[in-house]
């Protein structure tokens, strides 16, 4: 098993929360992680539900005689988002478990598509709820001579520990394709697979560019407000980030459009048909695959409630990702895949702009060493690192 950085805040939420929410795409170890949480709290049994066997459903007919019956143990549910109307039965049993003293890990909750779901657990247990994202593996969890493997397979377990580059595209192939043609079906949205899959594929050349709806639009055939729901199904998936400009300063002229990312490297290559390094080393993508990448693995390893932008003016000063941390001002982040990493005049200007408290330049390189201007050039683990402390 993988030694995930959630399984501690995992931990930490069900012994201050009556109900956890993880919420991750497929197959990226939420399963696995809570199995592991459970095995590891010996003074209290867990009872683990799959809310897509029907034998697991059949036993959910009377769900408040149930769970009721199991109040002694941490329920687990999977695919919670196949029963949604269970949000008010948990909330009536919560309440009755917090009058006779179980007041915290009663509930965790396991969920592959987000905004839907954390409307109705809101809504439904308000005050009795957290949420926490478990992502793929990130840099901040591989060791250094492993990166360069993480970034060309992706971080879901499958895919990075797979017998060779060979397999794991395989795999990422058939991720891809379940998704297409039986997971999205299964939420609602009645979108051809082929047409989806174009969709994400275009996603994946464009990797780190300004989205455009009416480019995509104009490729796919449909309109602006058919790209926006398409978007905005793929983000509620997490399987796609859209990273907002910064919008605090009035004073100059910026860029207002989101930057998009197919947050999974590996996804990212699949969908373009890269199997080797050698082969992406030499593909157009790869440095918005390598951007992706950091974002992704600084984001997983922020403290709770940073706020993160890109800051781009329509003269071209700009800032790869702007982390507002809480209790701290911004840190200005630039991502750089060289070895000699070199900034340009526009990330000084932007500097001037945003004011940091921090400048860093993430290069692929071990050594942390300080450049011009206060900025200090530092690699992506030790980044994470320094999130994570």
């Amino acid at each position: 098993m993988i030694d995930r950085k959630a399984l501690t805040s995992l931990r930490t939420a069900l012994a201050e929360s009556p109900a956890v929410v993880l919420l991750g795409p497929r197959q990226v170890g939420k399963t696995t992680l809570a199995l592991a949480v459970a095995q590891q709290a010996s003074e209290l049994p867990a009872l683990y539900l799959d809310l897509e066997s029907p034998a697991d459903r059949a036993k959910l007919a009377e769900p408040e005689i149930y769970l009721g019956s199991h109040e002694d143990k941490l329920v687990i549910l999977d695919e919670i988002q196949r029963l949604p109307e269970l949000f008010q039965t948990l909330r009536g049993l919560i309440d009755a478990g917090r009058r006779r003293g179980r007041k915290t890990g009663r509930f965790l909750l396991l969920g592959s598509a987000s905004i839907e779901l954390m409307q109705q657990s809101s809504e439904s247990l308000a005050g009795r709820i957290r949420y926490l994202e478990l992502t793929p593996v990130h840099a901040g969890e591989v060791i250094e001579s492993e990166l360069d493997t993480l970034w060309l397979r992706g971080g879901f377990p499958e895919s990075l520990l797979a017998t060779s580059d060979a397999a794991s595209l395989r795999w990422r192939s058939a991720f891809i394709r379940s998704y297409l043609e039986r997971d999205i079906p299964q939420l609602g949205p009645r979108i051809a697979a082929e047409t989806l899959r174009r969709f994400w594929t275009m996603l994946a050349h464009r990797q780190a560019s300004l989205l455009n709806q009416a480019e995509l639009a104009r490729a796919l055939g449909v309109d602006g407000k058919t790209i926006a729901s398409y978007l905005d199904l793929m983000v509620d998936l997490l399987l796609v980030r859209r990273l907002p400009p910064w919008h605090r300063n009035a004073g100059k002229r910026l860029v207002k459009s989101p930057k998009v990312y197919v947050r999974d490297s590996g996804l990212v290559h699949a969908l373009l048909g890269i199997e080797t390094r050698d082969a992406l080393l030499g593909h157009p993508v790869a440095g918005g695959s390598w951007e992706g990448m950091v974002i992704e693995s600084l984001l997983a390893s922020v403290p709770e409630g940073t706020e993160a932008c890109f800051y781009r003016t329509a003269v071209g000063a700009e800032i790869d990702l702007v982390l507002s941390i809480p209790g701290k001002g911004p840190w200005a982040i630039e991502i750089k895949r060289s070895l000699a990493p070199k900034l340009e005049r526009g990330f000084h200007h932007a500097c001037e702009d945003v004011q940091p408290d921090a400048g860093f330049v993430v290069y692929p390189g071990a050594e942390r060493y300080p450049m011009v201007g206060g900025v200090e050039a530092i690699s992506l683990a030790g980044l994470c690192e320094k999130l994570n402390a």
